[in-house]
């Protein structure tokens, strides 16, 4: 939930309305719950094989694991169940999302029908890792329309491109590098698989390079001045969180590094969040 509120307080430089904050943060959760939700719908069959198989019993080190995963495969939820809570999750947020721009309701139904072409591709194509980048920046690209209805193109690219090669290289990558040895089993499409994990190892390196380059241009082109230091500290976070566990993961190959790499990821909005609230608190 971070990538909306860095997105649109980047932007902006400033907070928006009472009301906007409310409204963005329910809008926010509504949403990713309705999308993660959406997700274990389309992939009831598919988590339904892997939990048969034990590959859902535990959760290890993996932040993605740290509650219980996919709840309709493990028989917590009846299938019928998991569709209401879906579908009551987007009926939330598709009223937010109204209420603060209509733009952003047509983004998050484009969001909810690339995830599922996100889940269906997984025993078809590993190149659904860049429909995972796209939907991963939905909520951020919403969240600048939600504060500004008419932002800047070239900053809503360079965000666009900065979530989208973080997610590729931070997130989905490193993900499928750790389910390697159960997503062969099962037939899986992903990138270690179809070329290796020395290819997909350059892959992760390549665009957390370039996440990182893309951070620095996202601060110059919002239309707040952020100062030098703003970038340094942005260049900072992604060289820890991002850099210097791809490199270790690069360099021993191993299970328990692919899952550190995307454990510290994962934090990387909230450091740039916080990068841009100290910003904001200064001007104050």
């Amino acid at each position: 939930m971070c990538t909306p509120a860095f997105g649109a307080l980047l932007w902006l430089g400033q907070f928006p309305s009472f009301f906007i904050v409310i409204t963005g943060i329910f809008t926010t959760f509504a949403g990713y719950t309705a999308v993660y939700a959406l997700n274990d719908v389309v992939d009831y069959k598919v988590d339904k094989e892997k939990a048969a198989q034990g590959g859902l019993s535990s959760s290890g080190s993996d932040l993605d694991g740290v509650l219980v995963r996919h709840p309709m495969a493990q028989g917590f939820l009846t299938f019928r169940e998991g569709v209401i809570w879906s579908a009551a999750w987007s009926l939330l947020a598709l009223i937010g999302a109204l209420i603060l721009n209509p733009v952003c309701v047509l983004i998050f139904v484009g969001g909810c029908a690339l995830e599922t072409i996100y889940c269906l591709l997984w025993r078809v194509s590993p190149f659904r890792t860049f429909v995972s980048g796209a939907v991963k920046t939905s909520g951020a690209i919403a969240a600048v329309f939600a504060v500004d209805p008419n932002p800047s193109g070239i900053y809503l690219l360079f965000l666009f491109l900065l979530l989208f090669f973080w997610e590729i290289g931070g997130q989905n990558i490193p993900n499928d590098w750790s389910d390697y040895d159960e997503d062969r089993q099962m037939n899986a499409k992903t990138i270690p698989i179809r070329w290796g994990l020395a290819v997909a190892n350059r892959i992760i390196l390549v665009t957390i390079c370039l996440t990182l380059g893309m951070s620095a241009i996202v601060f110059y082109f919002s239309q707040v001045s952020y100062g030098f230091i703003f970038v340094v500290m942005s260049l900072a976070v992604g060289g820890y969180l991002l850099l210097l566990p791809a490199l270790k993961l690069n360099k021993s190959r191993q299970h328990s590094h692919a899952m550190a790499l995307f454990n510290k990821a994962s934090y990387y909005p909230l450091a740039l969040l916080l990068i841009v609230l100290v910003k904001i608190l200064i001007q104050i």
